[in-house]
């Protein structure tokens, strides 16, 4: 009789050591950005999303790092992510920004998902925006809204706390109760009326990609509370609440989601639904980091 691993009934498990975090290389990138930069003591930290990138105008930038200088971090995959860290300044208060974030579709693992919160955890941010550009399955979010992230659904069918366990991230079994922080929705609700940016609500679901879904698929994810789609934020929103950053969410409604209309999906409508977008998102995270200063 055969080894129970030698049998054509025996699959591999479905994750590969390649595809978990490597804390060594999580080391390395901390390492450079703290010996690049090693007076920046950033509170806040912002990661963008597709055609979010410009919003570091609302802020004051002092020193910039590209991605592909820092181990583990590579170049985006994808246009609307420039690619760069930015040490900045905005109502006193050092902020690092993340100008495009690494998607797992890019085939290259979690870490490079995962180095971002791990760099803002260990520089000493406590709160964290991510940021993501997202289609409209709910028939009142059109494109151009803005929508405050409440909860999310993780239909990527992985995350990246599979593995081994590191402290970093808080406990084995971490809660997710309440991933996106009550306070600080609070914070971009007031913000967003001083700013008079009608401020949507909803639930955020994160597919694999890189494809776009089906009139089918965007059926069930409704049938499921689904509000909006995208392929992102939800893997750094976990990450980063399990170790222990208050985290907001923010999606950029850049298109009706697949079957509402007729018209075929395209990255450049994304990417021109958020350049359309940009003075109201600069003008409420600038309101938002009015609201986070005081508190």
């Amino acid at each position: 009789m055969g080894s129970p691993r030698s049998g054509p009934w025996y699959t591999k498990p479905f994750c590969r050591k390649d595809d978990t975090v490597d804390s060594a290389i999580l080391d390395k990138a901390l390492k450079y950005v703290r010996g690049q930069w090693p007076k920046a003591k950033p509170s806040f930290g912002l990661i963008c999303g597709s055609g979010w990138s410009d919003v570091v105008a609302a802020f004051r930038v002092k020193e910039f790092i590209a991605y592909d200088q820092i181990p583990g971090l590579g170049t985006p995959g994808v246009a609307g992510h420039a690619g760069r860290l930015v040490w900045a300044v905005n109502k006193g208060h050092d902020t690092f920004i993340f100008q495009g974030r690494r998607h797992w579709y890019e085939g290259e693992g979690w870490t490079p998902v995962a180095i971002p919160v791990y760099l803002m955890k260990h520089m000493g941010v406590t709160t964290v925006v991510v940021t993501n550009a997202a289609g409209g399955i709910r028939k009142d979010l059109k494109p151009g809204d803005l929508m405050l992230i409440e909860d999310h659904i993780n239909f990527i069918g992985n995350n990246p706390l599979v593995g081994r366990h590191n402290p970093v991230w808080g406990p084995r079994f971490p809660d997710q109760s309440c991933v996106y922080d009550a306070k600080l929705r609070l914070a971009a609700e007031k913000a967003a009326k001083k700013a008079h940016v009608n401020l949507k609500h909803g639930v955020y679901l994160a597919a694999t990609g890189p494809v776009y879904e089906t009139p089918a698929e965007i059926r069930a994810y409704r049938i499921l509370g689904a509000d909006a789609v995208g392929m992102s934020t939800v893997p750094e929103s976990l990450l980063a609440h399990a170790a222990g950053l208050r985290v907001m969410g923010l999606s950029c409604i850049t298109n009706f989601a697949s079957g509402i209309t007729k018209e075929p999906l395209t990255h450049d409508e994304v990417t021109s639904a958020t350049r359309a977008a940009m003075p109201k998102m600069k003008t409420l995270l600038s309101e938002l980091w009015k609201e986070l200063s005081h508190e």
